[in-house]
């Protein structure tokens, strides 16, 4: 299995599927256009890929239906642990299943077969959105709402108690959105536009899903929504106050 890195500033993608009739013509078309591709046939084996990465990785495309453990689940782990964007490469074409890969937390997805020059189109749509949420804010500041603070910085989420919790890169952007347009009515097609990008031809459902989970992890009771609230017709809306304070050094 040969891994190429045509050059050190190259976006560095691991790419998951068994079939290598597959896996290893779409490497070398990757390689040729300039990305650098380290190729695994499970997720047993990327996982040690992942372990022995000096530089880590900018991407994974990761299959779905594959023996041993599936890409549902190694999914669920990149995104918990790793914080890697993740592009599904399916042959289930139902929305079902579409939506359950990105309710996990992936950033895209891609049904086979597909054409090559879309999915490169998609992975470099996906690595400007990661490059965006990973950009700093100039502002050294943490977000206050409800007795909740978010560090931006560290992508941390700090509960009332002074407890952390998990939350993945989706939710971390939907999150963002919501915090810096408080009281605002933000309707779905805004909301994919600003976390996911409209290249994802993501469903209505895949957002409400989405913001239900973060309910789950902000809200007192998820099924009598305070803070963050639906407006009929509209969207949903963040009906809190925001503050803006100083992040310590």
């Amino acid at each position: 299995m040969n891994d190429t890195a045509p050059s050190p500033a190259a976006a560095r993608l691991l790419l998951v599927d068994d079939e290598s009739s597959l896996r290893e013509p779409l490497a070398d078309y990757l390689v040729r256009q300039g990305f650098a591709v380290v190729q695994a046939s499970s997720a047993a084996e990327a996982r040690t890929r992942l372990r022995d990465a000096q530089d880590g990785f900018d991407l994974v495309l990761l299959d779905i239906m594959m023996p041993g453990e599936d890409g549902l689940s190694f999914c669920r782990h990149l995104v918990e642990a790793q914080e890697i964007p993740v592009i599904f490469l399916t042959a289930r074409g139902e929305a079902t299943d579409r939506i359950v890969g990105l309710e996990i937390g992936a950033d895209d997805y891609v049904v086979k077969p597909f054409e090559p020059r879309e999915l490169v189109a998609r992975i470099r749509s996906v690595l400007r959105r990661a490059a965006r949420s990973a950009t700093p804010p100039v502002e050294n500041e943490a977000f206050e709402f409800e007795e909740w603070r978010l560090d931006p910085l560290k992508r941390r989420l700090i509960d009332p108690e002074g407890a952390v919790v998990a939350i993945s890169s989706v939710e971390f952007r939907l999150l963002m959105a919501f915090l810096e347009h408080p009281r605002q009515v933000l309707n779905r097609d805004r909301l994919l536009d600003m976390v996911q990008g409209r290249e994802a031809h993501l469903f209505d459902r895949a957002v409400d899903n989405q913001v239900s989970r973060l309910r789950r992890k902000i809200e007192v009771d998820s099924r009598n929504p305070q803070i963050i609230q639906t407006v009929w017709g509209g969207g949903y809306m963040l009906a809190a106050d925001v503050r803006r304070v100083a992040l310590e050094d």
